[in-house]
């Protein structure tokens, strides 16, 4: 809005007609008006309300830090509004806008059809941004104009045959201590789907090896990854959203998870459809190994906006949750709980360190009440034996043997 008695224009102000609303979508009709009042009679030669979309990227990088941008365009229309209804001319042709009297003009665009937009957007490199631009022209002076945002959110459907399909992968490592070989660790993972909205639950299903000499720790995160391109050069980031851990693993032992679940936190929806710009987010599944990087696999997600629903969704997501249950259940069981252990374990030295699970500062939180793991070489406490007496069979009366128990 603009208010300049020194323009002599006291009110340019662009107003929506459903005000409320928090978004648009794709064929959505949006429609308003322009409101103009002068502070005193004053002279315009036209009107124009134009709609714009663009996603814009600007960073720095290479070795002289030079700025770099990149644009890309979406949406750009304009229409004249016809004065001539409400305002006069004067001799020279001009309309009038009259002192202390609120003029309001209508405007409204039709939005592209759904698929040829992009989702707003706002991040540290880039942003996806839609407006709409009203310009005053004037004759004597330089033109006004004032902008308003609205936002454009694209529908996406995680019941797609593509997203409903299940995801799987495996990674190993050999690790080693001093360039010496210390066994390997592995990880074979899989998700009933790839689609996924807010609030619902996924379901892991995994196996861990450990073979190395070392106590090694399962996780799960949801990451979030945003990248943005400008001038041929990339910059990512990535951020952890939520964690999910399992049991320490140690030396030639494996676990397993059959249906472990971590929750889909409140998330923006995948940005798709923007060449420089993309939102994407993944499941990380990894171990993480004392005194070595992690072991690290990655499956992708995709967070919709329409939930899954529908029998034949449903079906499908079921019959490969299924199908991937069978194809574990080979898997054997995990190992017993260290609760399960006798209590009349005693402790002795030495106590060799072995694990201290810091985990790089991302998963503090969950870490905090946790000091380093020791493998402590137990000294078992048996009970004694039965009482018992030698006697001599050739003299002894068997009858008066007498059984101790």
């Amino acid at each position: 809005m603009v208010r300049s008695p020194v323009n002599q224009i006291k009110v340019f102000v662009l107003v929506f007609s459903d005000p409320g609303r928090s978004f648009y979508c794709g064929g959505d009709k949006l429609s308003g008006s322009v409101r103009l009042e002068a502070a005193q009679p004053h002279r315009v030669t036209g009107l124009r309300v134009s709609i714009a979309g663009c996603a814009r990227v600007e960073h720095c990088g290479g070795k002289n830090r030079s700025s770099r941008s990149q644009e890309e365009e979406y949406l750009k229309e304009e229409e004249e509004v016809r004065l001539e209804e409400q305002l006069s001319t004067d001799s020279d042709g001009y309309f009038l806008l009259q002192p202390d009297q609120t003029y309001s003009f209508k405007f409204g665009f039709e939005l592209p059809a759904a698929g040829r937009l992009v989702s707003s957007f706002k991040g540290k490199f880039g942003f996806v941004r839609y407006f709409v631009r009203a310009v005053l022209d004037r004759p004597t002076q330089n033109a006004l104009q004032c902008e308003k945002e609205f936002e454009v959110e694209e529908p996406l459907d995680i019941n797609r045959p593509d997203l409903l399909a299940p995801a799987a992968a495996s990674r190993q490592k050999k690790v080693t201590c001093m360039f010496i070989p210390d066994g390997q660790v592995s990880i074979s993972a899989r998700i009933d789907r790839k689609g996924f909205s807010e609030g619902e639950e996924i379901n892991i299903n995994a196996k861990f090896e450990n073979t190395c000499s070392r106590i090694v720790m399962p996780k799960a995160a949801i990451i979030a990854k945003h990248s943005y391109l400008a001038g041929g050069r990339i910059k990512e980031l990535r951020q952890k959203l939520s964690t999910v851990r399992g049991n320490h693993i140690i030396s030639n032992m494996c676990d397993v998870w059959q249906g472990k679940t971590i929750r889909v936190p409140k998330l923006r929806p995948s940005l798709l459809g923007c060449d420089i710009i993309k939102v994407d987010y993944a499941l990380m599944i990894y171990l993480h190994i004392p005194g070595s990087e992690k072991l690290i696999l990655e499956l992708p997600l995709v967070i919709g906006t329409i939930p899954l629903s529908g029998v034949g969704s449903r079906t499908s997501s079921m019959s490969s949750q299924a199908g991937s249950l069978s194809s574990w259940s080979s898997f054997p069981s995990a190992p017993p709980s260290y609760s399960n252990i006798h209590r009349d374990l005693r402790v002795g030295d030495p106590l060799t360190p072995l694990l201290c699970d810091y985990d790089g500062g991302e998963d503090e939180e969950d870490e905090e009440d946790e000091g380093g793991l020791l493998m402590r070489a137990p000294e078992l406490c048996y009970p004694p034996p039965p009482a018992y007496s030698e006697v001599n069979q050739d003299t002894v009366n068997p009858a008066q043997v007498v059984q101790v128990f």
